[in-house]
């Protein structure tokens, strides 16, 4: 495995919410990011995540550089102090940071185990390191075992399956309810912790392009519409709200419902409106379906689906983490391989060398068709030749041996005047 390969890792197993947030990047953050990291830091196969829950950069170097890292970090979230963030990061190394990728990747380490927009969010991070070339080949070949290895979880384990995260089921249910409305509008009421993940949700799906903000507290609304993107609405105009939404979700803590027949009983409900409550204890009243019209989910309903569905991706966890191992094994066999690949270029640039010399000798007496035949008949043989040393070259590297045979190949054919690169 890659021994330089590093991830600098901020989530939420570390650091607080607040934290995450004053430290969480944008795309234009993270695109800039991969370019100081790669051309003013020289680091390669850089990659930038960051999602609601955790910020990592993944890189190669020869040496730790989180330091240095953390100091373009703070830069550019004009944070005065970086040595004050070392404790909510993690760093890891070698075969430990690839392990770490793929879990990350699957939805192994997320905060509702087997989220599955996270595996998007590597997808986005993956193509800002390809547009900024900053992917090298073992990222590129990282990355793409990754994503096999997702492929593989989703069709041979139910690990995928279901809606674990209350705030993701709120947003199944929605979907499926306003499937036959083209743009539905949604108000979301609440913008604490919970709230702050039903919106990123909403605010992440296309299918939702009228999704409106509501809090008691207007700052923290519209700390999180920022984030995601919305629209806010003043607490006081919250009964003209409701009026103008098709879905109301509710995630409020308040010592009795906020939504009651009362607050509707004035206005008239032209089609169907759906309210969603995922609070406890409830701030929609459950006498709101006296009001013609209105159909109320609440909390237990939508926490005992995304119950069952984390009970099946906990059972589960032992096959994916077997198809990871698999993986990661595949990609050592590739790592190791990679190693040796110089000198294995630089045998065939030996042995294509003596045949061009002696084809060089030999073809000018003799005609077009005999020093074709020639060609062929050499090339061929040089093939031949090539095999076995090939064949056990890799065959040293599962043995995890491979030095001894390169010394050895390299003395042979004198293979340090040869270039890396195979002769055209």
């Amino acid at each position: 495995m890659n021994q330089g390969f590093n991830v600098l890792s901020l989530s939420h197993r570390h650091a607080p919410a607040a934290v995450r947030e004053q430290l969480a990047l944008s795309e234009p953050a993270c695109r800039a990011l991969l370019i100081t990291l790669n051309k003013g830091l020289g680091l390669t196969d850089v990659l930038v995540l960051s999602t609601c829950n955790r910020t990592e950069i993944y890189y190669c170097a020869d040496q730790d550089q989180s330091g240095a890292i953390l100091d373009e970090w703070a830069r550019i979230k004009h944070f005065p102090s970086p040595a004050r963030l070392a404790p909510y990061f993690i760093s890891l190394t070698g075969a430990a940071a690839v392990q770490h990728l793929f879990e990350v990747a699957m939805g192994l380490d997320a905060q509702v185990i087997g989220d599955q927009q996270i595996s998007h969010q590597v997808k986005q991070a993956y193509q800002w390191s390809a547009d900024a070339d900053t992917a090298g080949p073992f990222l590129h070949r990282l990355l793409h075992t990754v994503f096999f290895t997702h492929k593989r979880v989703r069709q041979e384990t139910g690990f995928c399956d279901g809606t674990a995260s209350v705030a993701y089921a709120a947003l199944q249910l929605v979907e499926d309810l306003t499937a036959h409305l083209p743009s539905p509008r949604v108000l979301l009421l609440g913008a604490g912790d919970f709230g702050a993940d039903v919106a990123r949700y909403f605010a992440a799906n296309p299918r939702f392009a009228h999704v409106t903000i509501c809090n008691r507290t207007r700052a923290r609304a519209e700390a999180v519409a920022a984030e995601c993107g919305l629209p806010v609405l003043d607490f006081a105009d919250l009964a003209r709200g409701i009026q103008a939404a098709d879905v109301v979700i509710s995630s409020v803590a308040a010592p009795s419902p906020l939504i009651t027949p009362e607050l509707l009983g004035n206005q008239p409900v032209l089609s169907h409106k759906y309210l969603v409550d995922l609070s406890m204890p409830h701030s929609i009243a459950a006498t709101v379906e006296t009001v013609p019209g209105v159909l109320l989910y609440p909390l237990e309903a939508i926490q005992s689906k995304a119950s069952a569905a984390l009970e099946r991706r906990l059972a589960a966890v032992p096959q994916v983490r077997a198809i990871i191992a698999e993986s990661v094994a595949g990609l050592q066999d590739w790592s190791e391989e990679m190693a040796v690949s110089p000198t294995i270029h630089k045998l065939k640039n030996a042995l294509e060398q003596l045949r061009q010399e002696e084809m060089q000798r030999y073809g000018k007496r003799m005609s077009p068709a005999e020093a074709g035949m020639l060609d062929e008949i050499t090339r061929s043989l040089m093939q031949k030749v090539l095999k076995q040393p090939v064949l056990q070259l890799k065959a040293a590297c599962k043995r995890g041996e491979p030095g001894q045979l390169v010394e050895l190949l390299s003395e042979l054919f004198d293979l340090e005047r040869q270039p890396a690169a195979a002769l055209a």
